[in-house]
């Protein structure tokens, strides 16, 4: 046989090869819709733990660990709808760091069905509207969901490796988000990620592995679920149990839903001080601190927006003073979601050392899902950074801001005095209102204790959660004397 026919030959036969064994994506799907076994609605209960989001003890560390006692959720993938029941328990003893501390058993009941969202912690249901998005995009991560959202938003599928063992890789789009799903050889789904947009963390990953599948009356689910968001774990879940094709699986949505809005940030502000204003209006506060030239504001919580609000609201205060300086407590995703708002704003980041190297490993990752003004125009941050105390003063006005020794709740967390107003500015260690659980008051006392070694002399503590209160509050609260 001529050289030129060989070589002819021996391209087709790589071709047909190809051919032969590249995969349709369709098939790869019925292959292991029909191993799982097909489900138009799913119901699982499963114990294990929790990661509490963003609310790690120092930066980069594990996010804070709850254990739950109990979980279900149920899906009808019809509908979009999702369920989800859970109960927790704070670690024995407690994980550092942490979200809002609670005694005894929480409860939490989220629920998602198409564009809605809600919780039903009690009789009365409460719209999450900011919630639904993610909620629904849950619905398509777990393992049959996958398969039927593949099939609907026509996956790509391609060969790749897992942990060393070859996997099938589907890939589409599910809205804005792009979502890819590892099956394996004996047609399983093992492992599902995508990326969601964070305030801190910019295009944030979201990967879920599933293992150690069982079959549970006919259809094949797994019995260990490990989510991790940005890195760290935020479900780790044993399941006991599920069943296929729940009847009422299909939630109704209550008519105090369908009319919800996402509500307006609204920012409220009260002089506390000549050149002093406790920023208020939401969930977290703020304090704006007036100095001869310029202004300082003391924390910027949640996101963008609330920045955005809180500044509208400074600049009509003191309309012809630049923010020259935002001050930052501690790195939880709460506290810190808005801060890159003030640098795009041109002011500079103080802040613990510890918290700064962690911001600029941070930002430095994409935002692609929902750019802020910082990534639409960016400029390197600027900070200042301390370990122990620094001084921010003008002369005739002064802010000291001291690291808090021994907090169980952030390693690195400071608070902000005005010592000649005698105020107090502090994030989480102490919150004004009903009786505190066990762990807040001992982070409460644990500040009681900084504040008596730093002879700081407190008359008003401007709380960045809840409403202004006095020393002697704070005393009464933790169990010391007024």
């Amino acid at each position: 046989m001529p050289k030129q026919a060989w070589i002819k030959l021996a391209v087709f036969v790589a071709l047909a090869a190809g051919v032969a064994l590249a995969q349709d994506p369709n098939t790869v799907i019925q292959n292991a819709q029909k191993t799982m076994g097909e489900v138009q609605s799913i119901r699982y209960s499963a114990t294990g733990k929790m990661g509490g989001f963003g609310q790690s003890w120092h930066p980069g560390g594990p996010w804070h660990s709850t254990v739950i006692t109990s979980y279900t959720r149920t899906i009808d993938y019809a509908s979009g709808s999702s369920k989800e029941e859970l109960t927790r328990t704070q670690e024995n003893p407690p994980a550092q760091g942490g979200e809002a501390p609670f005694a005894g058993e929480q409860k939490q009941v989220n629920l998602v069905s198409g564009k809605y969202s809600w919780n039903q912690p009690g009789s009365a249901p409460q719209p999450a509207v900011a919630a639904a998005d993610e909620r629904q995009l849950q619905i398509w991560l777990t393992p049959h969901g996958l398969l039927k959202a593949a099939a609907e938003n026509h996956a790509t599928v391609k060969a790749g490796k897992d942990a060393g063992q070859k996997v099938t890789i589907l890939t589409f789009m599910n809205g804005k988000n792009k979502v890819v799903g590892d099956i394996d050889s004996n047609n399983m789904v093992t492992q599902v990620g995508t990326w969601i947009a964070n305030p801190v963390l910019g295009d944030m990953p979201v990967e879920i592995t599933y293992s150690d599948y069982k079959d549970f009356g006919g259809i094949k689910f797994p019995t260990h679920i490990v989510q991790k968001q940005g890195g760290q774990t935020t479900l780790d879940l044993t399941v006991t149990n599920a069943q296929a094709n729940v009847p009422d699986a299909a939630l109704q949505v209550p008519d105090a839903v369908q009319q919800a809005t996402l509500p307006p940030v609204g920012v409220t502000s009260q002089k506390i001080a000549d050149g002093v204003w406790f920023l208020a209006g939401g969930t977290h506060n703020s304090v704006l601190v007036e100095f001869k030239d310029y202004v300082a504001v003391v924390e910027a919580p949640l996101n963008e927006a609330r920045s955005l609000a809180v500044i509208a609201e400074v600049k009509k205060l003191v309309p012809d003073k630049p923010i020259k300086y935002l001050v930052n407590t501690h790195h939880h995703f709460d506290h810190s979601g808005g801060i890159r708002t003030y640098v795009a704003e041109g002011a500079t980041v103080i802040t613990n050392s510890a918290d700064k190297a962690f911001y600029e490993q941070a930002w430095k990752q994409p935002r692609t899902l929902d750019p802020d003004k910082l990534a639409q125009n960016p400029k390197k941050a600027t900070f200042i950074a301390f370990k122990d105390k620094y001084v921010l003063s003008d002369g005739t006005r002064s802010i000291e801001l001291h690291h808090i020794e021994g907090d169980n709740h952030n390693e690195f967390i400071s608070f902000a005095y005005l010592p000649k107003e005698k105020i107090l500015i502090e994030a989480d260690d102490y919150t004004p209102g009903a009786p505190p659980p066990p762990m807040a008051v001992a982070f409460g006392n644990n500040l009681y204790d900084n504040l008596q070694r730093l002879k700081i002399d407190v008359v008003t503590i401007a709380p960045l959660h809840g409403n202004i209160a006095t020393m002697s509050d704070m005393q009464k609260a933790i169990g010391k004397s007024g």
